[in-house]
């Protein structure tokens, strides 16, 4: 009989890749991908038909400190003020995981991107710094 086994993915065999570079100080990631749908009415109060429109691509990467520190000093060393100024056509993520069931590994990438938003954030007794960059791209694909 067939082993059965409901692993999917674990931390430890994700890797998530910025500018080139892997990033170590990774605490979590979020890669969306939205289509506006509407019902479409006619007569009678049902709808008819299901009409699609914009399609969005969002996500956000939470970051340790450094990592922040880090994309921001290759930014101004570019001649940018901060992560925020880089142009979208620069900017990649690319995020490897591999199902531990399978071994097969897939690649998230979100092309074209531009950070959103940049700020800090600590609490008394934190032992880290996390940060979340938001972002939007031009198109997230998956292989």
């Amino acid at each position: 009989m067939p082993a059965f086994s409901t692993k999917e993915c674990a931390w430890a065999q994700v890797s998530v890749t910025v500018l080139g570079r892997k990033v170590v100080g990774l605490r979590g990631f979020e890669f969306k991908k939205t289509v506006e749908k509407e019902h479409l009415y006619a007569a009678g109060d049902m709808p008819i038909d299901i009409q699609s429109g914009n399609k969005k691509y969002e996500g956000n990467l939470k970051l340790l400190k450094f990592e922040v520190d880090m994309m921001n000093d290759a930014a101004i060393n570019a001649g940018y003020a901060d992560i925020l100024d880089v142009p979208h056509s620069s900017i990649t993520i690319t995020c490897d995981y591999k199902n531990v069931r399978t071994g097969k590994i897939r690649t998230i990438t979100a092309s074209e991107v531009a950070f959103s938003e940049l700020g800090r954030a600590m609490e008394q007794n934190a032992k880290m710094t996390e940060i979340t960059l938001p972002f939007i791209a031009m198109n997230i694909s998956e292989k």
